[in-house]
């Protein structure tokens, strides 16, 4: 057993591959078969895949060997980059965006391209959620969560405006993580609303987000230790009230929590956010929407036709409510370190119309700060435990993120 993998936590696809390249049991054209192979078993029910296409490494480091994913709006050279939508099926990128040629690099192997929602936005891909194909895996990067959590591929890239990366995680039962803003590359990924775009991960383990977190070149960081419950949030479902209280209770045997106050001016947060991915959005997508009509999809069309009527000075003063909360909530997450919250308000919903509602993320991605999803202990569909803390503590996130899966497993 390697000595950086705590000794109770549950092994994760990406930890079982490392060991066994570094145990020499298993070539890396093996492990890139045995991702083919659970492709082909279950992506006609689960349909996570826009296309199959394995590409070499550009080199050699500490992901060699290792298959990935990447949601259809990061650019790939000479393969499927359709943005989720039927207007541009068919159309093949020009170049890696900068995210998928840096894990190339350091020798991952990228296996395709998985489903996005249209635009990354609120129109569903055709993905199914593994745990039960009657329920929503949510979006936008529903392929990525749904790719990771069936075992297809050890990690995935994925992306965030609102929640698109939390969300389906606590979905379909993975890790998800957003790091601060800015800290992995957008160079080469189709935008939505600049000011709020994020490059993301899913993997099946906190462990393995760790893992990955540091083979992609971040340094490991001791963990927070300070852990706050904020004392009013949006509402959510009884289920998810429940799980979420019995899992702070289990926590509390080895953490010490705190009621903490938001500051008033969070109210003001989500529909400030609202209204910039709105305006943001429909000035991203207006020309495609001159040209294509409701074919762009008919949330998204409706989407740039009501963006379009907002006036620049509701855009700014937006703007400006998101920056006098992040100044606010940043002194908090000194004091306090990491907020714990529910990831979503409940379950995947039932039936295949909706993505879900990405209330529970939206602030922490207006405010840049790195926030994960990680699995509850619960029956049925699964449930996920959003940890949030100060912009640039990404690592020491990850290392208490890691504590926490142990002692919930």
């Amino acid at each position: 057993m390697h000595a950086d993998r705590p000794a109770s936590a549950r092994r994760g696809l990406l930890r079982q591959f490392v060991e066994w390249l570094e145990a020499r049991s298993r070539t890396p054209r093996e492990l890139l078969e045995l991702c083919l192979k659970r492709i082909a078993e279950g992506d006609a029910q689960l349909r996570a895949w826009v296309e199959i296409s394995p590409q070499e490494a550009l080199g050699s480091g500490p992901l060699s060997g290792i298959p990935f994913g990447a949601k259809d709006i990061f650019e790939t050279r000479y393969m499927a980059t359709e943005y989720g939508s039927a207007i541009y099926a068919g159309r093949k990128g020009s170049d890696d965006a900068a995210l998928v040629t840096a894990l190339r690099e350091r020798g991952a192997v990228l296996v395709g391209k998985t489903q996005t929602t249209a635009f990354a936005s609120f129109d569903p891909a055709p993905t199914r959620n593994p745990h039960n194909t009657l329920h929503s895996p949510g979006g936008s990067s529903s392929g990525s969560a749904v790719a990771v959590a069936a075992g297809m591929v050890p990690f995935a890239l994925g992306t965030q405006t609102l929640g698109s990366v939390l969300r389906p995680a606590s979905f379909c039962g993975v890790v998800g993580f957003k790091p601060s803003a800015g800290l992995l590359p957008l160079a080469g990924v189709l935008p939505f609303a600049p000011s709020l775009d994020t490059a993301g991960l899913f993997t099946q383990t906190a462990d393995d987000m760790q893992l990955l977190w540091t083979r992609m070149g971040h340094a490991a960081r001791p963990p927070l230790r300070g852990l706050a419950v904020p004392s009013l949030m949006p509402p959510v479902e009884p289920a998810m009230e429940a799980a979420f209280r019995r899992t702070v209770e289990r926590l509390s045997a080895d953490f010490a929590f705190q009621i903490v106050e938001l500051p008033e001016s969070f109210a003001d947060l989500a529909p400030a956010v609202k209204l910039i991915n709105c305006y943001e959005g429909a000035r991203t997508h207006e020309a495609r929407w001159r040209k294509h009509g409701r074919a762009i999809g008919e949330k998204v069309a409706q989407l740039v036709e009501e963006g379009l009527r907002i006036r620049e000075l509701e855009y700014l003063a937006a703007l400006a409510t998101v920056a006098g909360v992040k100044r606010e909530m940043s002194s908090l997450l000194r004091e306090y370190l990491v907020l714990v919250t529910p990831s979503a308000p409940g379950a995947a919903p039932a039936g295949l119309a909706s993505t879900g509602d990405p209330i529970m993320n939206l602030p922490w991605t207006a405010l840049g700060v790195p926030a994960i999803s990680i699995p509850m202990p619960v029956l049925g569909l699964p449930l996920g435990l959003q940890l949030v803390s100060e912009s640039g503590r990404d690592s020491a996130l990850l290392a208490l993120a890691v504590e926490v899966e142990v002692l919930l497993s």
